[in-house]
């Protein structure tokens, strides 16, 4: 509560520690931490998302004394100091790091290569450009070898490093711009990130992507995406996406928008159950996201009316001729009581 009342205070500048407290929420209700699971968030500004994790673990298993395993890294002081307190709030023990995880991550295993986890969360900046040399002397090799070295934007290249910290049964949630999951679809032209994203379709990695409502994040109004990776997919699952629509799942508040606390639940268990529910969830192949030209927005694959219902255009013209009849009505009759004025 106190930091979300901090965040509206600071409006934009929030963004960067702080993710809405029903993102967070949905996230760890997807993944559903178990005892002593490993859980890193390289990003963690405030520690939101693991304190997150922590809580629906506890929630899930309330009789079980063995904590998560929380770890995060932080560039800026200040978030890193919220961090701190955050954890010491909430009771929990979170190993805390400072720096640049893109150039420097501090989690390693004694041979110097990146510590790999059960579970990673995410909210890294979104649409960050880094300089191309970042990525092609990678000392830890997170992108060569996965999918390749991209180019502006560094939404994939989060995304490849969160592939970097995942064990062999790991899982992810990663939340980034909704350009992430669609540029350079339908194009001629060779885009990088479109290519990073087809080895990630043709590799199985991708369990499923979310559309979040517009104006949530305190840094943007524009509308977020929650990634969701797996590395060990069940085999009901296997081959397959899921696309969860959950952009109208959303009240009106001051200065944001918000997910309602009783839709969380409801749209995680959507989302884990995987199957197609109209106007909300689509459930794709590899092969047609291959002929989707790896377009893997929500947006595109699950079809959300208006409020209105549709109508066949012959009744609406109908309908439009009786009113403009009904108007000429009205006109008469007012002509004829206003003539003895």
């Amino acid at each position: 509560y106190l930091l979300r009342k901090f965040a509206e205070g600071s409006g934009q500048s929030a963004g960067e520690f702080f993710t809405p407290t029903e993102v967070g929420f949905l996230m760890a209700h997807i993944l559903r931490p178990k005892p002593g699971a490993t859980c890193p968030d390289y990003a963690c500004g405030s520690a939101g998302l693991l304190i997150k994790l922590q809580l629906v673990a506890r929630e899930l298993d309330p009789t079980s004394r063995v904590p998560l395993k929380l770890s995060g890294q932080e560039l800026q002081a200040e978030s890193y100091a919220v961090a701190q307190m955050n954890a010491i709030i909430h009771d929990m023990e979170v190993e805390l790091a400072r720096g640049d995880t893109m150039i420097n991550p501090k989690f390693r295993n004694a041979d110097g290569s990146i510590r790999q986890h059960d579970i990673v969360v995410a909210n890294p900046m979104w649409n960050q450009p880094f300089a191309p040399d970042i990525f092609a002397n990678d000392p830890f090799d997170r992108f060569r070898t996965a999918g390749g070295i991209t180019s502006g934007k560094g939404d994939w290249a989060w995304l490849q490093h969160t592939l970097a910290c995942m064990n062999d049964h790991g899982r992810a949630a990663v939340v980034l711009d909704t350009g992430a999951v669609t540029r350079g679809s339908g194009s001629k032209n060779e885009d990088k990130e479109r290519t990073i994203r087809k080895w990630f379709v043709e590799q199985d990695l991708i369990d499923g992507v979310i559309l979040l409502p517009e104006n949530l994040f305190y840094n943007t109004t524009a509308a977020g995406v929650i990634v969701v990776l797996s590395k060990r997919k069940s085999a009901a699952r296997k081959g397959r996406i899921v696309l969860l629509n959950a952009s109208r799942r959303f009240k009106k508040g001051r200065p944001k928008n918000y997910l309602p606390e009783e839709d969380i639940r409801p749209l995680a268990a959507m989302y884990l159950k995987g199957e197609p529910v109209e106007g909300e969830l689509a459930v794709i192949t590899t092969e047609q996201a291959r002929e989707a030209d790896y377009n893997l927005s929500p947006g595109r694959w699950v079809a959300q009316g208006s409020d209105a219902d549709h109508r066949p255009i012959k009744a609406i013209v109908a309908d439009m001729l009786a009113l403009d009849e009904k108007a000429r009505e009205i006109d008469q009759t007012l002509a004829r009581l206003l003539a003895p004025l």
